[in-house]
């Protein structure tokens, strides 16, 4: 199923943080973080037939180390759009020059790292910010892929 991707900006950012605060519990995003990273990374929105399903972060490369992250909303999973939506933001982190690409998922979604895992990425770090408790994992896809 084909999506639309759009570009969160202006009155977008707040679908946005609602689909991250959805998905990522244990770190509740602010109006002013969103807004922030809005500066610094690429927030889009993805729509399958005019609804919203899906946000992302594209973490345009450092030192050739692109991040991409895709959250698909629960009740959109396991159609395809995971799929569609990763595979066009590894395509725009790759254009802006990404050599190795990683992503960061929170432990506890287990969805979301099966996902990853599925698509080829593979774990090489655990973490836990301060005052959380639950874990993220970090993963990259391997060379070549």
């Amino acid at each position: 199923m084909p999506l639309d991707i759009v570009v969160a900006t202006g009155p977008l950012l707040e679908e946005w943080r609602t689909i991250h605060n959805t998905i990522i519990p244990t770190h509740q995003l602010s109006p002013a973080d969103v807004a922030e990273r809005s500066t610094r990374h690429r927030l889009t929105l993805a729509y399958a037939d005019d609804r919203l399903v899906g946000n992302a972060t594209v973490r345009p490369p450092h030192d050739g180390v692109a991040t991409v992250i895709v959250r698909i909303l629960p009740s959109h999973r396991r159609r395809g759009h995971g799929t569609s939506y990763l595979e066009a933001e590894l395509a725009e982190a790759r254009r802006l020059g990404a050599r190795r690409i990683e992503t960061v998922v929170l432990a506890s979604n287990t969805d979301g790292l099966a996902f990853a895992r599925a698509h080829g990425f593979v774990e090489h770090d655990r973490y836990v910010l301060d005052g959380d408790t639950v874990p993220y994992v970090d993963l990259h896809l391997p060379a070549g892929d």
